[in-house]
């Protein structure tokens, strides 16, 4: 069975930082891509970012560029999401999910999906 579990949201002020961790289990994700994305209430699940197994850099959307940093963890099957500069609209349960395709923003494209993770940011 095939899980993804994230971990490491919480309450931060504005300015603050938080960094999200997802654990994959029940096969190999060497072929996958990992994305982070967001939703908050009201609103579509968005894309935040994502990095593949293979190789290359992590690509972002423009709304955190600069402030998010994807990278792979020392686990195997982990990923991190350190969120720095966290503004009030950054508040949104995050999910991490597991894509086939580099470039892939869509949450369509994304095959697996953890249960997500709170992340609130006080004014």
């Amino acid at each position: 069975q095939v899980q993804l579990v994230e971990s490491g949201g919480g309450l931060v002020q504005a300015g603050g930082s938080l960094r999200l961790s997802c654990a994959g289990s029940g096969r190999t994700f060497s072929n996958n891509c990992m994305g982070w994305f967001r939703q908050a209430p009201g609103k579509e699940r968005e894309f935040v970012g994502a990095i593949c197994w293979s190789g290359g850099s992590a690509y972002y959307a423009d709304s955190v560029k600069g402030r998010f940093t994807i990278s792979r963890g020392f686990a195997k099957n982990t990923v991190t999401l350190q969120m720095n500069s966290l503004k009030p609209e950054d508040t949104a349960v995050y999910y991490c999910a597991a894509g086939r395709l580099r470039g892939s923003i869509a949450p369509g494209e994304y095959d697996y999906w953890g249960q997500g993770t709170q992340v609130t940011v006080s004014s």
